[in-house]
């Protein structure tokens, strides 16, 4: 029987075990803290965003700014219909959010901690907690894994570590051969010092554009102002996409945000002027344009010059000017970031020119697996960090249960 090892007892380490064992391996986890699957726990606001509705695999790589291209034929093997379909099978119930989001029908993520735990426990998964490993040793006929006072052997080992902040962090897998991507935070939020629009923290617009100032890079989605800055998923795409360039930027650049993304200027001054034709009489201040929320149309409103009592009739060129300026591309000095909730993602890790991206193999040494965030894998947010997370763990799962022992 093949001897497979696990490092980490997260997402991508219990479904690589899992996995393994239901492929007739005999599997150890060995998770360096005392706890499991906290980054599951936590997740989702404590709701585990377990996927995304999309399963085209074509689609679904367009919301990884790193790995793209590799995951694709992956998500043929493993996409998120797998998954929904291997936790319902378990009798997790899922639910389908209006913004393709996957959550347990419970909207708790024990529900997913829960299942996990039992298909390890069923599948006869040792686990071993506050067993750090500090290096791992190829041998003549497998692997020898040193830590602590402590010493393992396996056949085949598959690295599921999770994603770190340092690149020192990745020494004893760089010291294999392996490439090491730096890694930089990414999915995180802009922090504006001294904003304008602190008090209308709370405020969300359905549908903004945010292009990132001296770049091509921009993003779309809802946005949120919040009492440090700008969050929402427009600002989590972008800092996703953009995440090397705002490490190098220091954190420290400008962003323009786009109110009507759906409409060009031209065709927003035509629709500006009518309406303030038609309203020619009422108060600017109380006759909002669009589907502006109320008090985001007043901060506008107060930011082109317009007094309380101005109507349309008396607005000037410049007062008009002024708004289509700032509905077009409001701009905003973001200095700093802030981590969104308690979920730390980095962009960054294993290189993965690296790896045999249809076992999840390492070309550098044969008989080490690699799954999750441990890779230079990185997904937007929507449960597209966790469907990377159940693919790489199932192919590497597999892979190395099926591995020769005795190559």
């Amino acid at each position: 029987m093949n001897k497979v090892i696990v490092l980490g007892g997260g997402a991508a380490g219990f479904f690589a075990a899992i996995h393994a064992a239901m492929h007739g391996a005999e599997v150890t986890i060995l998770e360096k803290s005392a706890k499991l699957l906290s980054k599951v726990k936590v997740s989702g606001g404590g709701r585990c965003n377990v996927t995304n509705v999309i399963t085209d695999p074509a689609l679904l790589v367009l919301n990884y700014p790193r790995g793209q291209k590799e995951l694709r034929g992956p998500f043929t093997r493993f996409s998120s219909f797998h998954t929904r379909e291997w936790f319902e099978n378990r009798g997790v119930r899922l639910k389908v959010e209006a913004d393709g989001r996957v959550f347990p029908v419970s909207d708790n993520s024990q529900s997913i901690v829960d299942c996990l735990m039992a298909a390890a426990l069923d599948h006869r998964v040792e686990i071993i907690l506050n067993a750090g490993v500090d290096e791992i040793i190829p041998a003549p006929n497998g692997f020898i894994l040193k830590g602590e006072n402590r010493e393992w052997s396996a056949d085949s080992v598959i690295i599921a570590t999770g994603g770190r902040q340092s690149q020192q962090a990745y020494h004893w897998l760089a010291s294999l051969g392996h490439h090491i991507i730096e890694p930089v935070p990414s999915l995180f939020t802009f922090n504006i010092p001294g904003s304008q629009f602190t008090d209308l923290m709370g405020l969300s617009v359905d549908h903004v554009r945010i292009k990132l100032s001296g770049t091509r890079l921009e993003s779309e989605g809802p946005l949120l102002f919040t009492h440090w800055g700008l969050s929402g998923p427009a600002v989590l795409k972008l800092s996703a996409f953009a995440a090397r360039e705002l490490f190098e930027r220091k954190y420290d650049f400008q962003i323009a945000v786009n109110i009507f993304p759906d409409m060009n200027e031209e065709t927003l001054r035509e629709k500006l002027f009518v309406h303030a034709g038609e309203n020619r009489l009422k108060r600017i201040r109380n006759s909002k344009f669009g589907d502006l929320p109320v008090r985001l149309w007043e901060r506008m409103v107060e930011l082109a010059g317009i007094t309380d009592h101005m109507n349309w009739a008396d607005a000037g060129k410049t007062h008009i000017n002024k708004l289509i300026s700032n509905f077009s591309a409001l701009v905003f000095h973001v200095s700093g970031k802030t981590t969104f909730k308690e979920e730390f993602v980095t962009c960054g890790g294993v290189d993965l020119r690296d790896l045999n991206m249809q076992t999840m193999e390492s070309k550098k040494v044969p008989g080490i697996y690699f799954a999750g965030e441990v890779l230079n894998i990185d997904g937007i947010t929507g449960g597209f960090n966790f469907q990377a997370a159940w693919t790489t763990g199932y192919i590497s799962g597999v892979s190395a249960a099926k591995k020769n022992p005795d190559r």
